[in-house]
């Protein structure tokens, strides 16, 4: 399949496909919340990360975003603050039946807890080609040291993820050279 029409009508249909999933589009709006509170996050001075998690039924009951700069705090990940908001509002730290969506693939501490939580699906936009512990550097999901088997569905929304990382990144790189 060399053909560069053919290549062009095969990319096509896939993303026709893809774009009249109904289970991608929910991916896919879920992802734009995540997104919108990762640009609230780095409005704040923080890297831009968002997260939500959404329940069994398909409510979202925690919305985060990274927090690190104003709370002190380097464990003040989207994702762990999604989780602990989502332990309480259930009352119960197994979140088996839920999906957590986040702007970037957690990092080992991410997805150690994410682990832990017994989290059922995890949801991330773009991959983090650095510290990724999903996917990309490490894959703990599915190493020997993990007690628990999750699904993961990388790469939804994956540009625009993608850009806001680098967009904010290139802004305090210029912004901190001297005139």
């Amino acid at each position: 399949m060399n053909d560069p029409i053919l290549v062009k009508l095969e990319k096509l249909r896939v993303s026709q496909t893809v774009d009249t999933n109904p289970i991608y589009r929910l991916h896919r709006q879920w992802m734009q919340v995540a997104l919108n509170r990762a640009i609230a996050a780095g409005h704040a001075g923080e890297v831009p990360v968002g997260a939500v998690l959404v329940d069994g039924t398909g409510v979202a009951i925690a919305e985060a975003e990274n927090r690190r700069e104003r709370d002190h705090d380097p464990t003040a990940h989207a994702e762990i603050i999604a989780l602990r908001q989502a332990g309480q509002i259930l009352k119960n730290w197994h979140l088996e039946s839920c999906t957590l969506y986040v702007t970037l693939e957690p990092c080992p501490m991410c997805a150690g807890a994410i682990i832990l939580a017994r989290l059922g699906t995890l949801v991330y936009g773009a991959d983090d080609l650095k510290a990724g512990a999903v996917r990309s550097v490490l894959n703990l999901p599915d190493s020997a040291a993990s007690n628990h088997r999750l699904t993961v569905l990388g790469g939804i929304l994956e540009t625009p993820c993608r850009q806001i990382l680098q967009a904010w990144f290139q802004q305090r790189r210029e912004s901190t050279k001297s005139p």
